[in-house]
């Protein structure tokens, strides 16, 4: 598995242009419950979508004067991976469930991410204990919760995929829209020890509340950067278990390797797996 021997790096200078939004401000759109729409690109063409979204007055999260913030998350499935083949299969009402933390703060929440027929995206989240992050199943209150909030048992799922990348939000002036950009991920899975990196690639995702018009639409579309449905959680199951048939995201994985160019090569072998 090739994993970029040093970080990507988005030039600082370019992230100081954008007039900051703080945390408090960025309350008002939580969007616990939107619409969400996907793009992948590279870095190098990141850059120019950047410079566009700053002259569009787009504010960049700022917390204790970062621009770019840590994130570390696991994934939990069951033993037979139900929540990566309904994902796969194509199932609309579906659920992800993980604990995240913000490197940066220390926060650690455990999350619930529900999709419904209507593509809408609806999270729910609570504060854990850090030592909770590896593994909530022993915190009873923590079980309690997930129970109350998904249609998981915590002694049914276990975990499966840690991802690490770093974050770039967006919010525009009219505080109506956030997204995020996610940049040097990686995989890493906690039951076949393997590892993956998506090289240079690049994962925006813009949050509405509903289909409104988007001048980072707008922008996306200038640089042919067009929507694709894709899951970190996915991917990262697919490029790490050797038993995974890819299904619908062997394509996608495709698509991001043509994106590393010989830059950073991903690990996919297009070899005959064994289906789940």
């Amino acid at each position: 598995m090739n994993i970029p021997s040093r970080p990507l790096e988005i030039d600082r200078c370019l992230l100081d242009r954008f007039d900051p939004i703080t945390l408090e401000r960025m309350d008002s759109i939580r969007l616990m419950n939107r619409i969400e729409t996907k793009y992948v690109t590279d870095i190098l063409l990141l850059r120019e979508i950047l410079e566009d979204a700053q002259r569009q007055g787009y504010l960049v999260f700022e917390s204790d004067g970062e621009r770019i913030q840590a994130y570390d998350s696991i994934y939990f499935d069951t033993s037979d991976l139900r929540m990566f083949r309904e994902h796969r299969r194509g199932k609309l009402v579906r659920q992800k469930i993980r604990t995240r933390v913000y490197l940066g703060s220390g926060l650690c929440f455990l999350e619930v991410k529900k999709k419904n027929n209507h593509s809408r995206t609806r999270k729910k989240r609570v504060g854990v204990p850090p030592d909770d992050f590896l593994d909530f199943r022993e915190d009873p209150e923590a079980c309690l919760w997930l129970a109350s909030h998904s249609c998981y048992q915590s002694c049914e799922i276990f975990p499966s995929v840690e991802t690490m990348f770093n974050r770039i939000t967006l919010v525009n002036k009219n505080l109506t829209e956030r997204l995020t950009i996610d940049i040097s991920v990686t995989f890493k899975n906690l039951r076949t020890s393997s590892e993956a990196s998506l090289g240079t690639a690049a994962i925006i995702e813009i949050k509405q509340d509903g289909r409104l018009g988007s001048k980072m639409k707008d922008i996306l579309l200038k640089h042919r950067v067009k929507p694709m449905r894709v899951s970190k959680y996915c991917l990262g199951v697919a490029l790490t278990d050797p038993k995974v048939i890819p299904g619908r995201f062997k394509s996608k994985i495709r698509f991001i390797d043509k994106l590393n160019k010989n830059r950073y090569t991903i690990c996919y072998n297009p070899v005959l797996h064994r289906p789940l």
